[in-house]
């Protein structure tokens, strides 16, 4: 079965309005290394995980996740910029000529990263993180 692809059009006024940009799922290998290994981080860090339960699925488990590693960002930059940019290597540009890899300043917006971060978060765990911090 072909991976999920996710298409995301910035429409915020800035540079970047206009831009599409193709989002492809990861192999679950790939992700779930990704997952523990910011886990991992976020915990030698000293965010609290005790909330992480096996009954909230993996869904809640992801959503503390991202909170436990932005909240471990400060404390551990080296590792978790690693794992930012790992996050980002699965976002192309589309072009008239077809998608292509990431460079230099395809995104020019700090506004847009956070857009498409969020977006490759939601295509690997299969909800939204906004619907998520509502409930």
């Amino acid at each position: 079965m072909a991976r999920k692809t996710l298409d995301v059009k910035i429409d915020a006024e800035g540079r970047d309005k206009g831009k599409t940009f193709l989002i492809t799922e990861k192999p679950s290998a790939q992700a779930e290394k990704w997952a523990m290994k910011a886990l991992a981080l976020a915990a030698r860090s000293g965010v609290d995980l005790g909330n992480i339960s096996p009954a909230m699925g993996i869904q809640g488990i992801a959503a503390l996740g991202v909170i436990a590693l932005m909240n471990a960002v400060s404390e551990t930059w080296d590792e978790a910029e690693s794992l930012l940019d790992e996050m980002m290597t699965c976002v192309q540009i589309k072009e008239a000529s077809g998608a292509r890899d990431l460079i230099g300043d395809d995104i020019e917006e700090v506004a847009t990263r956070v857009e498409l971060r969020k977006a490759v978060l939601e295509l690997h765990v299969g909800f939204s993180l906004a619907d998520k911090g509502s409930k």
